[in-house]
């Protein structure tokens, strides 16, 4: 896909352009026959739309790029919580803004706006977001470093990156199996999982422990979206939370879900919370490692940056309490 050159201007509504990116892949129903709803949705507001079928991440990332670098007013990403981190990837530093239209499988980013993914309930999903989103101002919003590897939502090492790893990819009727196959893929792998030495330098504070899991949180919502990792999180206010979950085995394993579940993981004595700028993790043994529901390749060592602000993002009024500063 070949997008366009020509003379564009940033922000005005005369020139209005917008690059529709979806996942043909994504979550438990085709995408592909809705697109027609969102791009007449867009028409309906003045925007002029071209659309690129995405063929893996990589791809949405240089679509995305390929859109700021032609001063696209926005980027529309349909598609689960890693097709939003993949867009976001490719416009860090741009004024092309990202409007996320969720069409995922667990679609932790729409309970975070606090909009309905696109699901057989909410079947007008697509274009309702779409309508909302196209009157809002752009958000600066922070995005993280994974060893150089950029997330909107999460980077986590160990057991989350592991069943990560099991799950995908899967078959479309495989999604409908969602909850059930995710907590199974847990259960098998933390019977094999005894976590990991790690030593922990966070903007020169230093931790040393065993751990089952440890997780990088922008937002405030994690494991599926059932459970708020981080309930004050803001998403513009420069600074992460990295959660470490102690444990050993299965049970300590069951124990960390259901605290998580039930929010105690903020007072747990088996949990801790590093709110950080940077932040290096080492380890003796390799690790897996994911960013935003996506594997990277394990390593002994990670470096977590926060990248402030860097991002815009197209938020729905419901969502502007996640952040400390007023829309741009």
């Amino acid at each position: 896909m070949a997008i366009p050159k020509g003379t564009r201007h940033k922000y005005n509504k005369d020139m209005a352009d917008a690059l529709l990116i979806y996942n043909p892949a994504a979550g438990r129903i085709s995408v592909r026959p809705f697109i027609g709803g969102v791009i007449r949705a867009l028409n309906d507001h003045g925007w002029r739309v071209e659309v690129a079928e995405s063929v893996n991440g990589r791809h949405t990332t240089q679509l995305a790029r390929m859109a700021a670098q032609e001063a696209f007013r926005a980027v529309f990403a349909i598609g689960g919580d890693g097709t939003a981190g993949q867009a976001a990837s490719g416009l860090i530093g741009s004024q092309t803004a990202l409007g996320v239209l969720p069409a995922g499988t667990t679609n932790v980013w729409a309970r975070e706006m606090g909009i309905n993914a696109f699901v057989w309930p909410h079947i007008r999903a697509l274009r309702q977001n779409a309508q909302l989103l196209v009157e809002t101002p752009p958000c600066a919003v922070d995005v993280g470093l994974c060893n150089g590897q950029p997330f909107l939502m999460w980077a986590g090492i160990g057991l989350d990156a592991m069943t990560v790893k099991k799950l995908d990819p899967r078959k479309r009727f495989e999604k409908y199996l969602n909850l059930s196959e995710y907590f199974a893929a847990t259960v098998w792998n933390a019977s094999i999982w005894h976590g990991m030495n790690l030593r922990v330098t966070a903007d020169n504070k230093l931790v040393e422990g065993h751990y089952l899991l440890g997780v990088a949180s922008n937002i405030r919502h994690y494991m599926g979206g059932l459970a708020q990792i981080s309930p004050s999180a803001y998403l513009d206010d420069g600074r992460m939370d990295l959660w470490l979950f102690s444990g050993s085995n299965l049970a300590d394993t069951f124990r960390q879900f259901f605290e998580i579940r039930a929010g105690r993981h903020t007072t747990s004595d088996m949990a801790v919370c590093i709110p950080f700028r940077t932040v290096q993790i080492e380890s003796e043994t390799p690790f897996p490692i994911q960013i935003d529901g996506e594997t990277m390749l394990g390593s002994q060592q990670v470096t977590l940056e926060v990248l402030q602000q860097k991002i815009l993002i197209l938020m729905p009024p419901q969502a502007r309490h996640l952040l400390q500063n007023e829309p741009v």
